[in-house]
């Protein structure tokens, strides 16, 4: 057990870095596109949807394939060129000439990040079968612990200098790689490895096939995901637009979503669900996220802003409603399969929600276009989460609202 604590605390650092070295940027990006190019928000608004995209496309394509690496080479190797590859590509966006390079540089920041496949499954290997809920409880600690974090550091040094972000993300990265050296044992003995050294990000997908309920409760949680990509991607362009908000506003913003969510999904969501009921959660959550795109259109001070953050976060209580449901409805032995399938859904909106945020918010600042609000890309995404809910209605209408346990 003392070999696994720091182990386990490797990876968990090698989770949590991911988020937080992604979290960190969120409020300087669109200004280090404007220094690098010299141009408008209007203009570096798709290059900053792009490069969201680009870097989520690296992760749909290398996340099996890095799993499929750990599973012949061991975790090791993979955990810890994974950590020290993001160290140095996040200070080499420190240091870029160019947009070009910045693209380079963020596509190899996402096939660095896919590691979180390696990560689970050293996870998966050092813990027993009745402790591995708990083991995988540290995924969600970490990633909720670095949304929070992340953007609320990134948005007090990107105050101080644009570029303090990028070296504070690498030198915590290689620092944990430094860590993992000493104290990361090799978890998947040479007996147990795999000579498949090729992972099919699209097979996933396919798994989703075989199961009605699962196919079409993922269908809703790719709308809601692209409505809610093409908000993250823009957040940072249409609060600095609209309200003047800097680095630092942005950054508070977003620490004030994470802690939300963080609360809500973290332990609200534990209490709350069990006494509605999973239908009527996932369907109380997606019309809470369709009111909550309006507020956001609509706001017309930043205090507005923090109103509406704190009602969405109620929202929360969908995502974990709608994942019990799927796994309730699926094999056991086809669990994994299923969740690789949701993840890979969920990257593919990662893919296209930037973009059609980008667009969509370049086209309602542009001068020629007058008469449109300039909370356009936030009733977009309240569309999106409108139809969303109806998928879910649609689908869950014929199942009992009953709660699925008593105990909170």
């Amino acid at each position: 057990m003392t070999q696994k604590q720091p182990a386990l605390r490797f990876v968990f650092f090698v989770l949590l870095l991911d988020v937080l070295g992604f979290g960190l940027i969120i409020p300087v990006a669109p200004k280090l596109v404007m220094q690098l190019q010299g141009g408008t928000e209007q203009s570096a608004a798709p290059i900053v949807g792009w490069l969201t995209a680009c870097y989520a496309a690296m992760q749909f394509l290398f996340a099996p394939v890095l799993g499929a690496l750990s599973d012949r080479f061991g975790r090791r190797p993979v955990l810890l060129l994974s950590m020290f590859g993001s160290g140095l590509d996040y200070i080499a966006m420190a240091l870029v000439p160019t947009v070009p390079w910045l693209f380079v540089t963020r596509a190899l920041n996402g096939v660095s990040g896919a590691s979180i496949t390696a990560a689970s499954a050293y996870i998966a290997d050092v813990t027993t079968p009745e402790k591995r809920a708990a083991g995988f409880g540290i995924v969600g600690a970490a990633f909720g612990i670095g949304f929070v974090l992340g953007p609320l550091l990134g948005g007090i040094l990107g105050d101080i200098d644009i570029h303090y972000p990028f070296y504070a993300a690498g030198a915590m990265a290689l620092c944990n790689g430094l860590y993992g050296v000493f104290v990361l044992p090799e978890s998947l003995p040479p007996e147990r490895r795999s000579a498949r050294a090729i992972g099919n990000p699209l097979a996933a997908l396919g798994v989703l096939g075989q199961y009605p309920l699962a196919r079409r409760l993922a269908g809703a949680l790719f709308l809601v995901n692209v409505a809610q990509f093409a908000l993250h991607s823009t957040w940072v362009l249409y609060t600095g637009h609209r309200y003047g908000w800097g680095p630092r506003d942005v950054g508070l913003s977003l620490f004030a979503v994470g802690l939300g969510a963080a609360l809500v999904q973290g332990g609200l969501a534990r209490r709350i669900i069990p006494k509605l009921g999973e239908r009527r959660s996932v369907l109380i959550g997606l019309g809470i996220g369709v009111l909550a795109y309006l507020g956001y259109a609509t706001a017309t001070a930043g205090w507005m802003i923090y109103a509406t953050v704190a009602f969405a976060s109620l929202g929360g209580i969908a995502m974990p409603a709608c994942q019990s449901l799927i796994t309730r409805s699926v094999r056991p032995d086809q669990q994994g399969a299923v969740q690789g399938g949701l993840t890979s859904a969920q990257s593919l909106a990662n893919i296209l929600g930037p973009l059609l945020g980008a667009f969509v918010f370049a086209w309602s600042i542009d001068p020629q276009n007058a008469g449109v609000p300039a909370g356009a890309v936030y009733f977009v995404s309240a569309v999106l989460a409108v139809l969303s809910l109806l998928v879910a209605h649609w689908t869950l209408r014929g199942l009992p609202p009953t709660p699925s346990t008593k105990k909170p």
